[in-house]
Parts: C-alpha cells; sequence; structure tokens
C-alpha cells in the first residue's frame, strides 16, 4: 500500500497532518522530501484524483452514471 502525505517535522518527531491508515507497529519506508510553504496548501480535487491512480473503462467520464447507478438511468429511471 502506497499513502502520500505531509508532515511536520518538530525536530524530534515527524507529525503528520492526518491520520494514517496504518495497525500499530507496522513498518514503513520513508521518502524524505522538503515541501514549500507554497506547495503545502491542500491539494487541489483534480490532484488528489490524480495521485490515486484509479483505473476504468475508456468511456468512464461519458458513462459515469451508468456506472454508479447501472443500467436504470440510461433507460430514463
Amino acid at each position: 500500500m502506497v499513502q502520500i502525505l505531509e508532515a511536520v517535522f518538530d525536530g524530534e518527531v515527524l507529525h503528520p497532518d492526518e491520520p494514517l491508515d496504518l495497525e500499530p507497529n507496522t513498518r514503513v519506508r520513508l521518502v524524505i522530501e522538503t515541501v514549500s510553504e507554497a506547495e503545502s496548501k491542500p491539494a487541489s480535487f483534480l490532484r488528489t484524483v490524480r495521485s490515486l491512480n484509479l483505473e476504468g473503462p475508456a468511456d468512464w467520464s461519458t458513462n459515469l452514471d451508468t456506472y454508479l447507478y447501472g443500467d436504470e438511468v440510461q433507460r430514463g429511471g
């Protein structure tokens, strides 16, 4: 599982900006990349969606309602 999050280092400990979906004592690998103040703004919706690396059919955006709610939408239901 890959999670990308931001944290603040207080000189001794990293404090994540949001809760981690991890069991206690889970070993993790950290890659540290400093973030400038301008970059630390909340991510846009599109940036968040892109980071999820979602996969779907080629016509996903065209037929989103069908995929979400089924064929009833296509029949006018």
